[in-house]
């Protein structure tokens, strides 16, 4: 009697391996990681199945598209490591990633280069006409209904 396809043959597949939550849904981010990190938060009473996944995949794609805005800064300032000015210079460029990290600091990140046209030497033809107020150094922000 042989058996075949049957049995602890060894043959066919393994079904019984195991396979993480991050390899299911196909991320890099640590699904069970932020799962441990949501419940021991204490965020709320009961945290469901699918939240980390979310919260993986929310995470995964926000640091994705800094770090190419980052390589690309980098790479037009010919470097090939991406160091903080670079994150930083991504982020500010960026007018939705601005608007989202607009409270936060970024060490040795800098500032944007902006020099207002006010402070610059004037040609001889800029003489004759009137000179900027200082507000147009400044930008506008919109007022909070």
């Amino acid at each position: 009697m042989s058996s075949v396809g049957k049995g602890k043959g060894g043959r066919g597949k393994a079904t019984n391996k195991a396979t993480s939550r991050s390899t299911r849904a196909g991320l890099q981010f640590p699904v069970g990681r932020i799962a441990r990190f949501l419940k021991q938060g204490r965020y709320a009473e009961r945290i469901g199945a699918g939240a980390p996944v979310y919260l993986a995949a929310v995470l995964e794609y926000l640091c994705a598209e800094v770090l190419e805005l980052a390589g690309n800064a980098a790479r037009d300032n010919k470097k090939t490591r991406i160091v903080p000015r670079h994150i930083q210079l991504a982020i500010r460029n960026d007018e939705e990633l601005n608007k989202l990290m607009s409270n936060t600091t970024i060490a040795n990140g800098g500032v944007l280069p902006n020099i207002c046209l006010l402070y610059t030497s004037p040609s001889p033809r800029d003489l004759s006409t009137s000179r900027m107020p200082s507000s147009a150094c400044k930008k506008k922000k919109k007022k909070k209904k």
